[in-house]
């Protein structure tokens, strides 16, 4: 034993062979060190890299690719192998894969990379890579402007699900989707980028140990970009490839399993990039894929993200409420918490829509997967969902009542409230993503949580986004529901006791007039104006009379909006709002008012006059559809013609 132990070469000895002066023995001395130095010895990597040179590294790895020559290079196998091992050794220590030799070397190893494929010499070539683009944002450059991406996605398909190849091709991305901007890596690689997702979401529904949460951090963090709508558009023309369901499958085993809150958010931010790509149905899909043991139910991803989502408001909504509260008395909290808690919150609140979006289309669809107790339970945790959002509202509505209560009590407290009071309690984007998820369950059951909806309308109403001036989106997230509602007496009360009416009013204006500066779809403006219909047309049995500055500034809006319309479903809509208004009021009194001018006046008998008109000679299918609108308007005419000379003297003399 004495003998065998004083037989083995020391690092001296190898260090000597390197220092030799001949290519021979520089071989030899490296092929020692790979037998026996330890690749966690930094201190002897440093000394063995120092004594062998860069210069003849360079040649050995110029040999094995045909590029070069050391002498006794007859073996160009062998000394590729041995000049990427020790390369990818060297590279562990952190200085030397920082250096400009090492990240000079990027090229070559991805030229060589696509002729070892199947060789030990390719998983050198991913160390090596690893170390290097990791390491340094140069080395993630060189990799990226030498083509590494597309390499790697030639490559990552076929390497082994779990292996350490595996491993290192994804953190090799992560790293160079952290250190470049991901949307020049998006614009420029799209499609292979792609490809990489479809393999990293395989490995997220196979594996079953910690580089199933590698994956699941990346695809998050692709996912979550801003940059990632290009890369969503070429993985949903992937015909045939089955990320989707390996995403499903991934999804559904975080979410089941005890795992750390943190992963289980991941999960659910990776589930709404999904269904942002392949529409609220893949919620409910079975996925087909033979490499799982176990098949999953086609509801089960579907009932999980719900439960999950549900969890998490609750969990968010309290943390942000308590926040909210301590950041009035300790300047100590972060607005980045806050900002943090706002965009978790905002993504589940997306996925408990996109359940609700799915759940009022199911009576819709034949054969549905859902069974009916399955479906009540549905419904009754939106219900309880829906609750926990209206009681974070009434949260807030109360602090602004109790702040201003204390405002009388304290005087020296006045400042203090008044910040709080306009930056925490009716603006903020966490506000307005409560008041969208309410507005979307009550546009599908608009009688939902009646009561408590109806205490806090008026609130809600008021409620704005971050970077809104005045409210606008909570309003038009609530007028499905509102709509619905003023088709009632008691709905259309209720509207008008909260100020509601207003709030349309103004949003309609903003939606359709010459000051107007909000973009909404026309199904929006419909609403409005359906909404405003519907309390008109019930004013006398209520006694309700819209004051005057609401009816002119509509009136304007609407005479800005339909005076040159070409579509006949515009101009008959407005007309027959105006014929309602125009019961308020005379020709005489609207150019007397100061802020009403002949023009505006002008646009409204245009229109009446056009859908007077469109009775009488055209009988289009338009025409047919809005029968009950047109009604209103030869009905109105009929009783306010006789304020309105000018106008009745035109449609007389058409």
């Amino acid at each position: 034993m004495e003998q065998q132990q004083q037989q083995t070469p020391s690092l001296d000895d190898c260090l000597k062979l390197l220092k030799g002066e001949r290519d021979e023995q520089r071989l030899a001395g490296l092929l020692l060190v790979t037998k026996f130095c330890n690749g966690d010895d930094l201190v002897s990597l440093r000394k063995v890299y120092n004594a062998v040179g860069v210069h003849f590294l360079d040649r050995l790895l110029r040999t094995g690719t045909g590029k070069g020559s050391v002498t006794g290079g007859d073996n160009r196998d062998m000394y590729l192998q041995l000049s990427v091992t020790v390369l990818a050794a060297f590279c562990r220590v952190p200085d030397i894969a920082e250096s400009k030799e090492m990240v000079s070397k990027i090229p070559l190893i991805l030229e060589i990379m696509p002729e070892v494929s199947g060789s030990p010499v390719l998983e050198e070539c991913y160390e090596f890579l690893y170390l290097v683009t990791t390491s340094y944002e140069d080395g993630a450059t060189a990799f990226y402007e030498s083509g590494g991406m597309k390499v790697l996605a030639s490559q990552m398909s076929s390497l082994p699900d779990g292996s350490h190849m595996m491993e290192l091709a994804m953190k090799i991305v992560q790293s160079i989707l952290s250190r470049l901007s991901q949307d020049v890596v998006t614009n420029t690689y799209v499609s292979e980028l792609s490809m990489m997702v479809a393999t990293v979401a395989r490995q997220f529904a196979l594996l079953h140990n910690s580089l199933k949460f590698e994956a699941l951090h990346l695809l998050s963090e692709i996912f979550s970009s801003k940059y990632s709508k290009p890369l969503c558009d070429a993985l949903c023309a992937m015909a045939g490839n089955k990320w989707p369901d390996h995403m499903r499958a991934g999804i559904v085993a975080i979410l089941q399993n005890r795992v750390e809150p943190a992963e289980k958010l991941h999960a659910l931010i990776l589930a709404e990039s999904v269904i942002s790509i392949m529409g609220e149905g893949w919620l409910l899909g079975q996925p087909n894929l033979p490499d799982l043991p176990d098949s999953i139910p086609a509801d089960r991803c579907f009932l999980l993200v719900l439960e999950s989502a549900r969890v998490e408001v609750a969990v968010l909504l309290n943390d942000l409420a308590y926040l909210k509260y301590e950041a009035s008395k300790d300047t100590s909290t972060t607005v980045e918490t806050i900002l943090l808690k706002q965009r978790n919150v905002a993504i589940a609140f997306s996925l408990v829509e996109r359940v609700i979006k799915l759940t009022s289309t199911m009576d819709e669809v034949e054969g549905s997967v859902i069974g009916e107790r399955t479906l009540i339970k549905v419904i009754n945790g939106l219900n309880e969902t829906i609750n926990v959002v209206l009681e974070y509202l009434e949260d807030a509505k109360v602090m602004i009542f109790l702040v201003l209560k204390t405002c009388h009590l304290h005087p020296t407290l006045a400042l203090t409230i008044v910040i709080l009071q306009e930056h925490g309690q009716k603006k903020g984007n966490d506000l307005l993503a409560s008041v969208r998820v309410v507005g979307s369950y009550l546009a599908e059951t608009p009688n939902a949580c009646k009561e408590k909806v109806r205490e806090l309308l008026d609130y809600m109403l008021t409620i704005e986004g971050e970077d809104e001036p005045s409210p606008f989106h909570s309003i038009s997230f609530l007028l499905p529901m509102m709509c619905q509602i003023t088709m009632d007496i008691e709905g259309c009360e209720a509207l008008i006791s909260s100020g509601g009416y207003k709030a349309v009013a103004e949003c309609l204006v903003k939606l359709i007039g010459p000051r107007g500066n909000m973009v909404g779809d026309d199904g929006c403006t419909f609403l409005a104006c359906d909404t405003v219909l519907n309390l008109l047309l019930k004013k006398e049995q209520m006694l309700f009379r819209m004051d005057e500055s609401t009816f002119i500034d509509l009136l304007k809006a609407i005479g800005y909006w339909a005076g040159n319309a070409n579509d006949l479903s515009v101009i008959i809509m407005a007309s027959s709002i105006c014929a309602l208004i125009f019961d308020y009021t005379s020709e005489e009194a609207l150019l007397n008012h100061p802020n009403f001018d002949n023009s505006s006046l002008h646009n409204l008998y245009k229109i009446i006059a056009r859908s007077l008109a469109s009775c009488k000679q055209d009988m289009s299918d338009i025409v047919r559809e809005e029968t009950d609108l047109l009604e209103i308007v030869t009905s109105g005419f009929t009783r306010w013609a006789h304020r309105f000379p000018r106008l009745r003297e035109a449609v007389e003399s058409a």
